[in-house]
């Protein structure tokens, strides 16, 4: 079948992260728990989930003016390309007639003109597109959704309704920056080592290259400090993320790490609380039908007796960061190196939620991915604390953990 230009398609049918408090930010230690706090309104989750999905923070001065990312797109990434490297589309966003061009193969998947249609649709998950009326794309940016959102996949692999707050483990970050034709052969050289599912949020800022695991942003509503070392509540890693990572405008400060970063108009602090309260509202996906089966249950005692789980992983979030406590490096057997970087230098017990939930959520796992699987971290713990569990008792238990 001859393939059209999907915006002839689009045509025929019509006839898209800190601290609270005004800059500059600087983390509150006080500020332990947002459980359930702040305005849950309609309006304001409303808000929060526009700024979420769709909200640059005004940083396609970066994304466009400095990494020229506007250029790389649209001259050669093509939807097929976008996908290898794990960009999610929007099904929700595409016109019926879109989509059965697609199901058709009447649509140039290999055209980067393609990729920019998607993009003044506002339909790639986590990046904005500025396209003008000659479908030229002029500026791009991307969103707290570009990392923290994927898609069940429902139309096509990569293509489905939006899971927002779920990690995206196939977005490949460093292959993605080393497009950039502004990116030097040894910053290339970093970002091609990171992989699927990894990022390394502090490498821009003191040059180690350390990656850690794209976490999940739902169930954050009963986690104190949803931070792999507890450097602060949610709102904290917000800002943090807004301004140092994804470039957006702003003012971030904490003399802790040694980071002060000013890049004015403030088009973050006001966000904030609605980006928060949105973030609060999303639940950890429930465990897959038929995991809880009597392996789970077996693993359940298991967990809670024989193998101390429950010693750190307690109450409704199943960590013990809620009452302060976190953990020297060597107590749970981590590199301390990734640490070392940061306000605490310690590590925060996982909350344990959305552990196991298949093709989007498998692993891997610990801050820097060295479990690929849930075997493996129960074999760490075991080695580490000298435990006897039985191969049935692992066994057990990993089918418990599957349930979380």
């Amino acid at each position: 079948m001859r393939r059209i230009p999907l915006v002839l398609a689009i045509v025929c049918f019509v006839g898209a992260c800190a601290h609270d408090e005004a800059a500059p930010v600087a983390p509150q230690p006080g500020d332990v728990t947002l459980a359930a706090g702040g305005n849950q309104s309609p309006g304001t989750l409303a808000n929060g989930k526009s700024i979420f999905r769709f909200d640059t923070f005004g940083d396609e001065t970066f994304w466009t003016d400095t990494l020229r990312m506007h250029e790389v797109i649209r001259d050669s990434v093509s939807p097929v390309t976008a996908l290898s490297v794990g960009l999610k589309v929007d099904a929700d966003a595409l016109p019926e007639a879109v989509k059965t061009a697609i199901q058709n193969n009447a649509v140039d998947l290999n055209a980067p003109a393609t990729t920019v249609t998607l993009l003044k649709l506002g339909a790639v998950v986590g990046v904005r597109g500025q396209v003008d009326e000659n479908g030229t794309l002029q500026r791009v940016g991307i969103t707290c959704a570009f990392c923290h959102s994927t898609v069940d996949n429902s139309f096509m692999p990569g293509i489905g309704r939006r899971l927002d707050g779920w990690p995206n483990r196939d977005l490949n970050v460093g292959a993605i920056i080393s497009l950039s034709p502004a990116v030097t052969a040894a910053q290339k050289a970093v970002y091609g080592s990171w992989g699927p599912g990894m990022y390394d949020p502090r490498f821009n800022i003191d040059g180690k290259n350390m990656p850690v695991v794209i976490p999940p942003a739902f169930g954050l509503r009963h986690v104190a400090r949803e931070i792999y070392t507890g450097d602060g509540p949610v709102s904290y890693w917000n800002a943090y993320v807004a301004i140092t990572q994804m470039h957006g405008h702003g003012f971030f400060s904490d003399p802790r790490i040694g980071v002060s970063v000013s890049n004015p108009p403030d088009l973050v602090s006001s966000k904030l609380e609605a980006l928060r309260a949105y973030q609060l509202s999303l639940e950890a996906p429930a465990s897959k039908p038929g995991t809880m089966d009597r392996a789970a249950k077996r693993g359940k005692d298991v967990f809670q007796g024989a193998a101390g789980c429950a010693g750190c992983h307690y109450g409704v979030a199943l960590t013990d960061v809620n009452d302060g406590i976190l953990h020297a490096p060597a107590e749970v057997g981590q590199d301390p190196a990734y640490a070392l970087r940061t306000a605490t230098k310690k590590y925060r017990t996982t909350p344990l939620r959305g552990l196991w939930n298949p093709p989007q959520l498998r692993g891997p796992y610990f801050h820097d991915g060295s479990a690929a699987t849930l075997e493996e971290v129960v074999d760490h713990y075991v080695t580490l604390f000298g435990l006897s569990l039985t191969t049935q008792q692992r066994a057990d238990l990993v089918a418990y953990l599957k349930t979380l």
